[in-house]
């Protein structure tokens, strides 16, 4: 991959108003966050919050469903640590994603367009595009596995049902998007309260969960479940996504300006992402407690409602089919609202929202009607898309250590570091996976 241009040809420099090199006209009036800030109470932080709620429900998607159950059915709780980690990693991710947004007052699918070459700019689209049909794959199948267990939907409908409902989250934005931050939030406390409610009543030995927390697998099977669980929880379209949620929300006119946001942005990831992590752990706790304490062997969605309904009865089994149906509804939408920014961002066409969602969803609805088992497809997609985690993320980190992109907002030595770490460690892994589970 091309480094990022730092002088001449398509390099689009940091305007100086827009760095905050100078006071401008605006020094003279209250900015627009000096005005929400200056409201008392919630009114002046919840205007602020928001663009991270709609990036983690990602990260509680369908697939987190099936790769957690599995890997805690399987394997108790051994993988909690990748779970742990994971989202530690998702927190710096999106901080440096919505960092992008705030910085530049552009998406990170327009910065790759501008900044690289037009090779690296077109094999990233393709990649993307093909990561977002993975990314339905999981969304559709879950949301209609859930309608299926709720209200025996068949699964071919149900996928249908489901990219109904998305459209029509998505037409939400047309009333601004609080409003569909708002629902998106709505939907992740749906989610959290049904395993909450599901944790109390099973509950679980605590020292072996702490021993989860220490690194170790357990088998080759683990470590594509471990991958699995990566890619179902750092997601790839989102890494877009969240440039995208972050760059217009609020004018910002000077650095300090975008100092300020940026520290509420950090208090939005921080909040949201901590609520994703507690679900993804305690999906895999219940399926550790549940199902590999009494040594039953379950590996699909629908076995593990079957279990939740026959050991503990069908309000866990209602709570878990209506949080599987919350996540896949409202990570549907988020899908397809990242797949406009990135197909915007770097060619710089926009095709109408149905025929785009006929394209990607096309997977996964041949799927549903030839009946693969739609669990095994779950865990698979999110195999492909942690190997499609670097892709984006690399581009991240060679964008924001770069002074003439990020302006006095350009990350620390530290940072860049740690992020490159990251980059490293999920290549590793994804290189690991192939040694042990395709070249062994």
């Amino acid at each position: 991959m091309n480094a990022p241009r730092g002088d001449g040809g398509a390099a689009v420099e940091v305007p100086r108003e827009r760095a905050g090199a100078g006071p401008g006209p605006a020094a003279a009036t209250p900015s627009e966050l000096q005005r929400i800030r200056e409201r008392r109470g919630l009114r002046g932080v919840l205007p602020l919050l928001g663009p991270a709620f709609v990036a983690c429900i990602a990260y509680v998607d369908p697939g987190n469903f099936a790769t957690n159950i599995a890997g805690g059915a399987a394997h108790g709780y051994t993988l909690l640590w990748v779970i742990l980690m994971a989202n530690l990693m998702g927190m710096l991710i999106q901080n440096l994603t919505a960092k992008v947004g705030i910085a530049t007052g552009r998406n990170l699918a327009e910065l790759c367009r501008e900044r690289f070459g037009r090779r690296t700019s077109i094999g990233l689209w393709i990649q993307a595009e093909l990561i977002a049909m993975a990314t339905d794959l999981a969304e559709f199948i879950g949301a209609a596995i859930a309608l299926n267990l709720l209200f025996g939907v068949p699964l071919l409908p149900a996928g249908l049902i489901t990219a109904v409902v998305a459209f029509a989250l998505l037409g939400l934005q047309r009333r601004g998007h609080r409003r569909f931050e708002a629902v998106i939030a709505g939907f992740l406390l749906l989610i959290l309260l049904g395993f909450l409610y599901d944790t109390l009543r099973i509950g679980f030995d605590a020292g072996d969960a702490g021993a989860g927390f220490v690194p170790g697998f357990d088998g080759s099977d683990s470590v594509l479940l471990a991958v699995g669980i990566l890619g179902a929880t750092v997601m790839p379209h989102v890494i877009y996504l969240h440039s995208a949620l972050t760059q217009r929300r609020i004018p910002l006119h000077s650095v300090e300006d975008r100092r300020r946001m940026l520290r509420f942005n950090r208090i939005d990831v921080t909040i949201a992402m901590g609520l994703a992590g507690l679900v993804n752990m305690s999906m895999l706790v219940i399926a550790a407690a549940l199902f590999h304490d009494r040594g039953m062997d379950v590996d699909t969605i629908e076995g593990a409602h079957a279990g939740f309904e026959d050991l503990v009865g069908p309000g866990a089994a209602m709570a878990f089919a209506l949080a599987l149906l919350a996540s896949g509804f409202a990570s549907s939408s988020v899908g397809t609202y990242a797949g406009q920014v990135v197909m915007q961002g770097f060619i710089r066409r926009t095709i109408p929202l149905v025929l785009r969602r006929l394209i990607t969803m096309s997977p996964a609805l041949v799927v549903l009607a030839i009946g693969v088992d739609p669990t095994r497809a779950l865990v698979i997609s999110q195999v492909v898309l942690s190997f499609g985690i670097p892709f984006a993320l690399v581009p991240l980190v060679l964008l924001t250590r770069d002074r003439a992109v990020m302006g006095e907002l350009v990350n620390r030595r530290i940072t860049t570091v740690a992020a490159s770490g990251v980059a490293a460690l999920i290549i590793a892994l994804n290189a690991y996976l192939l040694e042990q589970t395709i070249l062994g």
